[in-house]
């Protein structure tokens, strides 16, 4: 099949998608099926590549490929071949699974996880990046080091890889039985042969959270801001699908890592296995997975599962704290606005918008308020209240919630609040950035916090916005409502 016959596939099956009105339209999301961890993020040629965790026959965790994608400005996308596809004959006959792209003088190079047994392999690309060839030579490294082999359960993968002044440093993720995940830090002059230099950071750490041992680490990201470095892992924990993903700032010291901060990255649930990609000195571009919050059978019978995050910029805060921010560029995709100056709420007021309405939204607007106030704004309502979810800051409790026993007449749908703590200062005010996409919702909160959850409302008319008080005097200010557009044509 050639690569145009490919793209009006492609093409094809987005339209037909298109008429499920829980499906994003300004997240990305793989054709139709299965999609997890994007990986492999590059710059090449002045055009972003962007690889993710593909199945392509079925809605399901099965037959990994490398789904591959390419943009000019990180926010409009289009689909290219599938760049790497499981061989029954090599080393990845059960899924060619989360990996990084390098650029080896000139030749782009593929580092992934081959399963299974989980190796680490390699492939290049002659042709820009449209066909990937497999080293003959692979894997490079068949599991884990000796020393850790008998504790490991089998667990190596997700190799992520920089350029050093001596050659090649990649971070590889295991296991220790009853001490949780470890990040393991490897050598390579030439990005074929790999010297194991040792742990660099482990959950059994005296210098970790004991919540953030987990039973298994997944999808190391490295961050070097110059004088303090960021270690991004995601966190398998008891039961395994209590998944959620974490961070440590702090300094390197030879080949051992050093926290000395560390917090959730974004809270929420649906939040994981990130992939961030350096852009400019000291800046770093970021997207995650968000995995459905809805039972297997209510994916099969949509023909699609999982979707990414925005994109977003990732900073280093004076305190050790990472921030998180929606891209500017996302700004590309307001279409029609509606603005209002101020709406002020007392004690179980709420206040209706008119004029603009949509499943598809950017909502930004900035609370002031005394005591402990309690309020917020409800998106994706039915004219009747039988749809609503409601998005909540309680002064009281420091947190902002996500109510979602009403967000879905669907049954399979979860309806646990999705929560997040927000500490402000006396007097300080509240800045909401709210990004609504039909199934998703992303809340960034003061230009540094990020919470991501999922909600499947089932009416055509769950799409008014509603600002409310519960309790106290609130000011809503500057608010501006944008509807969105897609990013692919349909």
């Amino acid at each position: 099949m050639n690569d145009t016959k490919i793209e009006q596939d492609f093409a094809a099956q987005r339209q037909r998608m298109s008429a499920d009105i829980q499906r994003p339209v300004y997240h990305f999301l793989s054709p139709s099926n299965w999609i997890n961890d994007p990986h492999g993020l590059i710059r090449w040629n002045n055009l972003y590549h962007l690889f993710y965790q593909y199945n392509p026959n079925g809605p399901f965790h099965g037959t990994i490929h490398w789904g591959h994608a390419v943009s000019n400005d990180f926010i409009h996308w289009r689909d290219l071949p599938i760049a790497l596809a499981p061989d029954p004959n090599g080393c990845d006959p059960d899924g060619c699974w989360t990996g990084c792209t390098v650029d080896d003088n000139g030749l782009p190079t593929i580092i992934y996880t081959a399963a299974s047994p989980q190796t680490i392999a390699a492939a290049i690309s002659y042709d820009d990046m449209l066909t990937w060839k497999k080293l003959p030579e692979n894997p490079l490294l068949d599991g884990p080091p000796p020393e850790l082999r008998p504790f490991a359960g089998g667990n190596f993968r997700d190799p992520i890889v920089w350029k050093t002044a001596e050659g090649w440093e990649m971070l590889v993720v295991s296991k220790i039985e009853a001490q949780g995940g470890q990040v393991l830090l490897y050598f390579s002059p030439d990005l074929r042969n790999w010297e194991y230099r040792g742990i660099f950071l482990g959950g059994n750490s005296r210098l970790t959270d004991p919540f953030w041992q987990g039973t298994m680490w997944e999808c190391p990201n490295w961050l070097d801001f110059g004088e303090r470095q960021a270690l991004i892992v995601s966190i398998q924990s008891t039961p395994e699908d209590h998944l959620y993903t974490v961070y440590f700032t702090g300094r390197r010291e030879a080949n051992i890592f050093i926290p000395e901060y560390s917090q959730m990255l974004v809270h929420g649930g649906s939040f994981y296995a990130p992939q961030a990609m350096r852009f400019a000195d000291n800046q770093y571009l970021m997207l995650g997975w968000l995995h459905e919050e809805r039972d297997n059978q209510a994916c099969q019978q949509a023909g699609w599962s999982g979707a990414l995050s925005l994109p977003m910029n990732i900073d280093l805060l004076d305190d050790g704290a990472l921030a998180v921010k929606p891209m500017t560029e996302l700004q590309t995709l307001r279409g029609e606005l509606r603005h209002i100056n101020a709406l002020h709420l007392l004690d179980e007021a709420e206040s209706r918008v008119f004029g603009i309405s949509g499943k598809a939204l950017e909502i930004e607007a900035t609370f002031e308020f005394h005591g402990d106030s309690e309020f917020g704004l409800k998106v994706l309502c039915s004219p009747g209240g039988e749809e609503e979810t409601n998005i909540v800051y309680e002064r009281e409790f420091g947190q902002i919630r996500v109510e979602r026993q009403r967000s879905s007449l669907d049954q399979r749908a979860n309806v646990n609040p999705a929560t997040i703590p927000v500490r402000l200062a006396s007097g300080q005010p509240l800045k909401m950035h709210v990004f609504i996409d039909h199934s998703i919702i992303e809340i960034f909160v003061n230009d540094t916090l990020c919470l991501s959850c999922r909600v499947y409302p089932t009416r055509e008319d769950s799409d008014g916005v509603r600002f409310f008080s519960r309790r106290g005097l609130v000011e809503a200010t500057d608010i501006n409502i944008w509807k969105m557009d897609a990013y692919w044509p349909v």
